[in-house]
């Protein structure tokens, strides 16, 4: 098993997002996450046990940043 660090990931903060924070922070329903996901249009889900997810807060703060960077073109 390789060890990770979110040092090496060079993040200020390393956290991790169960899907109701990541719906109240983006205002995506559930579904819609999923379905993103399989289109590779928002960030893929980490798995944290053996029926857990989460994504990594700072993607999914760069994925709502770049919708507002491409809302204001």
């Amino acid at each position: 098993m390789n060890a990770f660090s979110c040092n090496s990931l060079h993040l200020p903060e390393c956290r991790l997002l169960r899907i109701h924070d990541v719906v109240d922070m983006t205002g995506v329903p559930r579904t819609t996450i999923y379905l993103k996901m399989k289109s590779k249009e928002f960030p893929q889900q980490v798995n944290i046990g053996k029926r857990s997810v989460a994504w990594v807060e700072s993607e999914i703060l760069d994925w709502i940043k770049s919708n507002l960077e491409k809302r204001n073109k």
